[in-house]
């Protein structure tokens, strides 16, 4: 580092690009360089993507990474017996434009008015919902058919409920800005357990995949949760063709894919839980309107898949509709 007086290896080195771009697609090839500032011998140049060594052919990179989002490309360079790190930091986009979806109404079933809905999903056709808001946020098991409340579990007044995902015999319920969340017995329908948030902020939404637990924290990122520990052992980021996009709400994952409310819109995502591409956005405009007005109804929320039904189930904040759908390209 002390080669030349010069302890700043960005004075001798910069990642060069092809156009000077920082923002790449999944699976484009792009010519890659070191700009040699003070026209040093170079001996070698390794080159490494969030730690990952990657490889050069005929001073070409493919940006051919698992999953996609803001990533760091470092060049590692042996010089004149010196050796150097130089970082640049990097943009890893969608290859395509997300498909557009809509909506057809299959059934429609009474709910709550009252229910500030945060989570919501299916077990044995029987529908549990988490509700938010300080001092009327709860945890519901709800026939969906008449849209009565069979039990319900009151959390304290200091807690705003979020997302709900149910896995292994157990209920997982977030709270919005409390870094806590709560695990419940399913079949007894109590509270057993509780686990702390890590680097994530906030909680927002749940789902799994059946082996892990997918959660939004109102950022770009997706956490990857061990279900036994809770811990947070990774995570992904949510990207579109042209931007990283940080609105992902309440989760719902079915084949692969992540159905994500998009927070204030009247949309929902489908992301590809492995990459983090937004691969699709359905429209769900003019729902609300078929809803009872009132001056507490609040934005579209909340996502059920039916896997015996093959269909969706919509809501929102303190609508008096449950919406039974199919989403279809438009």
């Amino acid at each position: 580092m002390a080669c030349g007086g010069n302890t700043d290896p960005s004075q001798l080195f910069e990642i060069q690009f092809e156009g000077n771009k920082t923002e790449f697609k999944k699976n484009e090839l792009v010519n890659i360089s070191i700009a040699n500032k003070k026209e040093k011998k170079i001996d070698q140049v390794t080159y490494y993507i969030n730690n990952a060594e990657v490889a050069v052919v005929d001073n070409k990179i493919k940006f051919n990474l698992p999953q996609l989002g803001a990533k760091t490309i470092t060049a590692n360079i042996s010089y004149d017996g010196g050796n150097v790190e130089i970082s640049k930091e990097i943009k890893l986009l969608a290859e395509k434009a997300p498909e557009i979806y809509t909506y057809e109404i299959i059934n429609e079933f009474p709910h709550d008015p009252t229910a500030y809905t945060q989570g919501l999903e299916f077990y044995n056709d029987t529908l549990y919902e988490s509700t938010g808001r300080k001092g009327h946020s709860s945890l519901r098991k709800v026939d969906y058919k008449t849209g009565k409340v069979l039990q319900k579990i009151a959390l304290e007044d200091q807690y705003f409920g979020e997302g709900i995902t149910i896995m292994n015999d157990k209920i997982y319920q977030l709270t919005w800005q409390s870094g806590v969340g709560f695990i419940y017995d399913l079949n007894l329908f109590k509270k057993i357990d509780s686990f702390k948030y890590n680097q994530s902020k906030e909680g927002w939404g749940l789902c799994n995949d059946g082996s892990k637990i997918f959660k939004s924290d109102g950022t770009e990122k997706i956490w990857i949760l061990n279900p036994d520990t809770m811990a947070e052992e990774g995570y992904f980021e949510t990207v579109t063709n042209t931007s990283i996009f940080n609105r992902a709400n309440e989760l719902e994952y079915v084949n692969g894919k992540i159905y994500a409310n998009v927070y204030q819109k009247e949309s929902m995502m489908i992301i590809d839980a492995n990459s983090g591409a937004i691969e699709g956005v359905v429209n769900f405009g003019g729902l609300k309107n078929k809803v009872t007005q009132h001056p507490d109804l609040d934005v579209f929320n909340g996502i059920a898949y039916h896997p015996e039904r093959k269909t969706f189930f919509v809501t929102g904040k303190n609508w008096d509709k449950l919406f039974e759908v199919h989403i279809l390209k438009k």
